[in-house]
């Protein structure tokens, strides 16, 4: 199971406003980028400061969007995630360890970093091999985040 791992920047971000990805409404969309350059939490605010793997083979630059909802209860606001897969065609993709998920329609700051998923070493997916990046193990979507 890969590792989450959240970026610094993330909280300040959600207090200037930067994210609308939660509540009734939210009119950001999450989007997951492959990476295989080890993220830094402290000094990676944007998807600019990460280094994406080359697009091509199935995979398209910038990543995948990510469908999100979510759910407030007793202070708690839960976001939940749709899965994302991502496939080789005609090639392959990667080597990436890294799916960096961030906002993708935030433009200042430009596509501003949430967190990381760390699959421990690298992966590489060859002409028709999926990976599906799954937040919650053997559902089609899960949880995100949650913010209390």
């Amino acid at each position: 199971m890969a590792a989450y791992v959240k970026y610094n920047i993330f909280v300040t971000d959600l207090l200037q406003a930067h994210h609308s990805i939660g509540g009734a409404t939210p009119t950001h969309t999450c989007k997951a980028a492959l990476t295989n350059t080890a993220p830094n939490v402290a000094t990676n605010a944007v998807l600019g400061d990460i280094t994406e793997i080359g697009a091509g083979n199935g995979y398209t630059a910038g990543g995948s969007s990510i469908a999100q909802v979510s759910a407030a209860s007793s202070g708690i606001e839960t976001v939940t995630a749709t899965n994302v897969t991502f496939t080789a065609s005609g090639g392959t993709v990667g080597p990436f360890r890294y799916v960096v998920i961030y906002n993708g329609t935030q433009t200042t700051p430009n596509h501003p970093l949430i967190a990381y998923f760390d699959y421990g070493s690298a992966l590489t997916l060859n002409d028709g091999e999926s990976l599906t990046v799954k937040f919650n193990s053997g559902a089609s979507s899960g949880t995100l985040f949650t913010l209390a």
